[in-house]
């Protein structure tokens, strides 16, 4: 069945599409709601999410031995990241993990829930784990800060922009310059029974204002930034989604061959567009070099500070100091980029569990 979220009910809301069907796109005001969820001040529905559980003793090392994260000795209560990757090293699954000291939660999108829990459940064996998909349970609500009303509630805390332990930045910017310090996040977890009580009074922001907020963070997302050829490297996920000193997993011989070479194929971009446009490219619009097409506009959004802006995923070959144009049909949009993955190794600042520092707008 379509998930349909309860929230849907208040005043002014417009449903969202795509990945983000289900919930609310904006409730009338999607520029005021976007600085209020800056702010702290609004929530936003995140109910469609998918929500799968993994139990039993076994369930950390078990999850260890299958994904790109060292979760052995993960504590109750801390937020981590996991990649499940094909042999070739792309990505299949991307989950945000907490664990409670009894169960391991992950968190996925709308449409990942049920193959990953199918792929999990034949990958059980002999151990001591049970694999569910609760997405109908469970909702999920996300923010900017942390909401007093649920401190007793379950909650992933984005580990990004940090490099995590085994983890590595392919950016070129600095410590403390890093745009996805300016939103910091958290996903809790709500009893979907539970949802509009437990948002009742607060101000809602939609599902438009999120993802401006993650575009402008550099925050990649599974389905948009991601494509049937995607490895982490691409879109700087060794920062918080890989250790590079754990044990053997699918897909390590390539993050560990792509590493040492320095040089992924392609390279993650954010994007400004010419704000003079009264309306914005779709994302899959193709991205040009002069008339070449060197990439793909994988995210865009109206930011309510920078306007017009995007996330692209481009060859690695082009210059840093190109102005690009994105072409959505015949109507094009010129687009200045600014590097988030570096094209040449030897731009990168930063270091294993290390943090990486840079110029930003």
């Amino acid at each position: 069945m379509t998930y349909k979220s309860p929230l849907l009910s208040r005043p002014g809301a417009v449903e969202g599409g795509g990945e983000d069907s289900g919930v609310a796109a904006h409730y009338g005001e999607p520029l005021r709601e976007q600085r209020a969820l800056a702010a702290g001040t609004a929530v936003v529905d995140l109910s469609y999410r998918g929500v799968v559980t993994v139990t039993g003793p076994d369930r950390l090392s078990w999850l260890n031995t299958l994904s790109s994260q060292q979760l052995t000795n993960l504590q109750p209560g801390v937020s981590s990241e996991l990649l499940l990757l094909t042999i070739q090293g792309r990505i299949e699954f991307d989950a945000r993990v907490v664990d409670d000291g009894g169960t391991t939660w992950l968190l996925v999108e709308a449409a990942e829930a049920a193959p990953l829990a199918e792929w999990l459940n034949k990958m059980k064996f002999m151990l001591r784990v049970e694999v569910a998909d609760v997405s109908a349970d469970w909702a999920v609500i996300g923010s900017t800060k942390a909401v007093d009303a649920w401190s007793g509630r379950l909650v992933w805390v984005d580990p990004w922009p940090h490099v995590g332990v085994g983890g590595y930045s392919y950016s070129v910017v600095e410590e403390g310059s890093h745009p996805g310090l300016e939103r910091p996040w958290f996903e809790y977890l709500i009893p979907a029974s539970e949802l509009e009580a437990a948002v009742d009074g607060m101000p809602l922001a939609g599902s438009l204002a999120a993802e401006a907020l993650r575009i402008a963070a550099w925050r990649p997302r599974l389905g948009a930034e991601t494509d049937e050829k995607t490895i982490p490297h691409e879109l700087d996920l060794l920062r918080t989604s890989v250790h590079l000193s754990k044990g053997c997993y699918k897909g390590q011989e390539t993050i560990a061959r792509v590493h040492n070479l320095g040089h992924p194929p392609r390279r993650l971009v954010f994007l400004q567009l010419d704000g003079s446009q009264h309306t914005l490219p779709a994302a899959g619009s193709a991205v040009l070099s002069g008339e070449r097409k060197v990439g793909t506009l994988t995210s865009v959004a109206q930011h309510y500070e920078m306007g017009a802006v995007g996330l692209a995923l481009i060859k690695r070959s082009v210059d840093p100091q190109e102005v690009l144009t994105v072409l959505d049909g015949e109507e094009p949009y010129p687009a200045a980029q600014e590097v988030i993955v570096a094209p040449d190794a030897g731009q990168v600042v930063g270091r294993q569990s290390g943090f990486l520092k840079g110029p930003h707008r």
